[in-house]
């Protein structure tokens, strides 16, 4: 299966600003791009590129101030297969993690499992088995919080989620990673692209999307409270302890977003030929479906 995957964003700088992107496919998972375009940049600017401690892409960007535009094309090669499920992974004893899972079990700055600890074991303690747990926890998410784009904060941590019942993609993430830290099972937070593959069409506008992995029996798995089944084609960007971590842009410098599209859809076999032929990436794109970026009013700002 090939998926064709991009972006087009445009902030609107009030003054010249260092940039730092996260949005390429992730370093684990390049090796399935089939073709993808340089970033394109309008105007033309001073960039980089390099891998963060934990495989993402980053780049740094140095812009003037008006208007800037960033857009990438690729085609992914999936395997076209529902993410793995284990249902007799175990739990493994923090005794036992490896070192780098150790970091995952801490609270952070959307997850705080230190609050939400007596809730956690409460609610999950006596369920036996790793992956019966975090199921248990991902159902109880999927059940316990109303989608609304409408009232998307990018400011909203785990516990607020939980207290006000409501969330995005990301709110839904944060609650499931926070609750199985309270247990002991390393989660961390990720964000890619998710089209609508194997599943009823979405009519809204495309969006990065949010997921977790959890660790169980030796592995990281993947789990989704927002959707709560197993998906087909994730492209994986970016992952860290919370979206804190993974800002998708990072301006040093205040900022306007003025244009937001995603595209992440399956091509189908006549079309691939075609694109092989014309050598064409994304044609059309809409506005953002999932308000996955989180934004702040500090010098700082984050998307």
């Amino acid at each position: 299966m090939q998926i064709r995957y991009g972006f087009d964003i445009a902030l609107e700088l009030a003054q010249p600003a260092t940039i730092l992107a996260m949005m390429d496919v992730h370093s684990d998972s390049r090796h399935r791009i089939a073709k993808e375009t340089d970033l394109r940049l309008s105007p033309a600017v001073a960039a980089d590129r390099f891998i963060d401690g934990r495989g993402n892409m980053v780049r740094r960007l140095s812009a003037p101030a008006g208007r800037l535009s960033l857009r990438l094309d690729g085609v992914f090669r999936s395997e076209g297969r529902e993410d793995d499920a284990d249902k007799a992974a175990k739990l493994v004893a923090p005794s036992d993690l490896p070192r780098e899972t150790l970091p995952f079990l801490l609270p952070s700055r959307y997850c705080e499992s230190d609050l939400l600890s007596d809730f956690g074991w409460a609610n999950f303690g006596a369920i036996s088995g790793g992956w019966a747990r975090v199921e248990a926890v991902c159902d109880f998410v999927h059940e316990r919080l109303r989608f609304s784009y409408p009232e998307a904060r990018p400011t909203r941590t785990a516990s607020e989620a939980l207290a006000e019942g409501v969330g995005v993609c990301r709110d839904f993430t944060h609650l499931a990673v926070a609750l199985c830290r309270c247990l002991n099972i390393p989660a961390r937070y990720c964000n890619g692209y998710l089209g609508d593959i194997g599943v009823p069409p979405d009519p809204a506008p495309m969006d990065f999307n949010a997921w977790f992995e959890a660790f169980l029996g030796g592995r990281w798995f993947t789990f989704d409270p927002r959707h709560n089944r197993p998906r087909i084609g994730r492209i994986l960007i970016s992952r860290g302890r919370d979206a804190a971590d993974i800002p998708m842009i990072t301006t040093f410098g205040s900022h306007a977003l003025t244009r937001f599209a995603v595209v992440t859809e399956e091509i189908k076999e006549p079309e691939v030929v075609r694109l092989q032929v014309a050598g064409t990436g994304r044609e059309t794109a809409a506005p953002s479906r999932c308000p996955n970026a989180s934004t702040a009013d500090e010098r700082r700002r984050h998307v």
